[in-house]
């Protein structure tokens, strides 16, 4: 079926008291194993592509330094695989942009075929965020694309995304930024952290949520509330990793019992990106150890290396250079390229299947309203 925009699966959440997991793909064979996961789940799904991750998709194997160029080339990559393997799917899928840096970035995702966006305007000073936010709210709603912002700034490191100490959302200015925004969803900083090392044992400011949806409910106004940096990073994955060769250390992450403590207290959307990292970086470490002849692979022993030389990476875009033409368009030339993508793919379900369950969102496809892009803009003219 065509990609939905993410209100209407917002709107589901708020009504039904789950969680949606929001999960981050960098390559097609990744956007391909969600979709499938969730297929079996009969859960719908939100498939994220981070700003950077369309500099990436777009052949800037240096990411860090992607262009706008790049980024129009990515978003139009990812766009194309997310709709193939959605056309026929059974679930209602969104496809959004995870920390969009600025309106261009937005425009960017919107023109190649996201369904939704997310502005981050959270280091800038309150009223710049609101007039950033608005004015991506105004340029996506027309088009029917919904539209996730950012208030409250969280420490930790993801791609462009950096700070070393966390401001916790005040749910007065939270309130106060969905009246003159208009976004559909917000992201909250409330205790969670960005990348693998979120420190031992943390414990979720969960009255922080619960204030802000109380006083969006009194304001009779819409709006989920989206925890941002709540990978788990389970364990067991960073041991194997070390186990075959890698070199991780000081990785924590949120525990699924404080995010599922989170979602009566009006969490909506969990974003989840370094757990399918680990995981997929897991499962490529232990295939060349079990196949070490794929070592001297023409087509994937450069993999091999890479992963030989940066031990202490987990983000697979560090290792898959070598195989850049099947990262964007999902060619497959050879069988040795076909096995390593199979164990990719093993490793986006195996992280994402068991949080679908965890987040309660599995079954729940069907309760999902099918609303294509100029319904729904239609209905952000009536609600304007």
């Amino acid at each position: 079926m065509p990609l939905i925009p993410l209100r209407p699966l917002l709107e589901t959440v708020d009504k039904y008291h789950f969680a949606q997991g929001a999960f981050n793909v960098n390559a097609v064979a990744q956007a391909k194993a969600a979709i499938e996961v969730h297929e079996m789940f009969r859960s719908a799904a939100i498939l994220q592509g981070a700003d950077l991750a369309n500099g990436f998709m777009g052949g800037r194997t240096d990411f860090q330094n992607a262009t706008l160029e790049d980024k129009k080339i990515g978003a139009r990559n990812i766009a194309n695989a997310v709709k193939k393997f959605a056309e026929n799917s059974p679930i209602p899928v969104v496809l959004h942009l995870d920390h969009g840096r600025d309106f261009d970035s937005c425009k960017a995702a919107i023109e190649g075929g996201y369904t939704s966006v997310m502005i981050d305007g959270s280091s800038l000073p309150f009223d710049e965020n609101v007039e950033l936010t608005r004015e991506v709210v105004k340029y996506a709603h027309a088009r029917g694309v919904s539209v996730e912002g950012e208030l409250g700034v969280l420490a930790g490191v993801e791609d462009h995304v950096f700070a070393a100490n966390s401001t916790y959302t005040n749910p007065l200015k939270a309130v106060e930024f969905f009246k003159k925004t208009g976004c559909d969803a917000l992201a909250i900083s409330y205790g969670t952290m960005h990348g693998a090392s979120k420190g031992k044992d943390v414990k979720l400011r969960r009255e922080i949520p619960i204030a802000v949806k109380e006083c969006l409910m009194h304001e009779n106004i819409f709006g989920v509330l989206v925890s941002h940096g709540s990978s788990t990073v389970p364990q067991y994955i960073v041991d194997e990793i070390n186990t075959l060769g890698g070199n991780i250390k000081n990785a924590h992450g949120i525990s699924i019992d404080e995010l599922k403590a989170a979602i009566p207290c009006g969490i909506g959307k969990i974003n989840v990106d370094t757990d399918i990292r680990l995981a997929v970086t897991r499962n490529m470490r232990e295939f060349f150890k079990n196949h070490p002849d794929m070592a001297q692979s023409p087509s994937i022993g450069g993999v091999c290396r890479l992963l030989e030389e940066k031990r202490e990476q987990f983000d697979p875009r560090a290792f898959f250079p070598p195989i850049m033409d099947t990262v964007m368009y999902g060619s497959i030339p050879d069988d040795d390229v076909a096995a390593l993508m199979s164990v990719v793919e093993m490793g986006v379900k195996e992280a994402i299947g068991t949080l679908i369950v965890e987040f309660g969102s599995y079954g729940k496809a069907p309760l999902v309203e099918q609303v294509s892009l100029e319904e729904m803009a239609r209905r952000y003219k009536t609600e304007a």
